[in-house]
């Protein structure tokens, strides 16, 4: 499968003349890659399969756990312990070393969350997830929002509760900056045609973890179909 290039800038980042090679295909729908240094190998959720399954060099893709309360993102935060978002139990969860799970998060104000989708952890240990969904009758949330937890699991804040479906998030390098997307985001005229358009916001990060100056870092247009789902941003900033 070939690389093909839209952007110039692309050779900045890979080669293009390497092979994209497929590490396994048929799951029920994939999601959350996550990189395990220590081990060398590749997580990842097959959400509606409720599954995580685990890809080695030379092994290929096994499954690592099931059930998963159908989780979705994973990340680890500076402890090295698995963080994930079970959309299927409605929580953000995460795994201490001797296997068992503390639950981050899976309410707010007494209303229980929607189904958290993504997630990602500040250096601090503050965890930021996204919860599409609302509003939905068999919801208890009537908005789809963006929260943070403090490091001690303490407390929940509600950072951004405009979005249509919240879905990835990542911080720039420096983390003065959270890229979250929206993958519905707004609805645009395009020759006479209204559509929705994916797009990403960007916004500051306060020295109290909060947000602020949230504005429009851009917006997924194109001939092609797709829209913005999971991000991560490199070592040089770009999403």
């Amino acid at each position: 499968m070939p690389i093909e290039q839209v952007s110039p800038e692309l050779e900045r980042i890979v080669s293009l003349d390497q092979e994209v090679e497929e590490l396994g295909s048929g799951y029920i729908v994939g999601e959350g890659p996550l990189w395990w240094q220590e081990g060398g190998y590749l997580l990842f959720s097959e959400v509606r399969g409720n599954r995580r399954r685990k890809w080695a060099p030379g092994e290929g893709v096994t499954v690592l756990q099931e059930p998963t309360n159908n989780a979705n993102g994973l990340t680890r935060d500076p402890q090295g312990r698995l963080i994930m978002c079970e959309g299927g139990a409605r929580r953000v969860t995460r795994m201490e070393p001797d296997g068992s799970v503390t639950v981050v998060a899976h309410s707010y104000h007494g209303r229980r969350l929607n189904r958290p989708n993504d997630v990602v952890v500040k250096s601090d240990g503050s965890i930021y997830f996204t919860d599409p969904g609302g509003p939905s009758p068999e919801l208890d949330l009537d908005f789809s929002g963006v929260y943070r937890v403090t490091p001690d699991l303490g407390s929940i804040n509600l950072l951004v509760r405009d979005f249509v479906l919240p879905n990835g998030l990542a911080f720039s390098p420096d983390e003065r900056i959270l890229y979250i997307n929206d993958s519905q985001g707004v609805t645009v005229r395009d020759d006479d045609i209204f559509r929705s358009v994916g797009h990403i916001k960007a916004f500051d990060v306060r020295s109290n973890g909060m947000l602020a100056n949230g504005r429009v870092f851009c917006e997924l247009r194109g001939e092609r179909t797709g829209i913005p789902d999971g991000m991560k941003v490199d070592v040089e900033g770009h999403v």
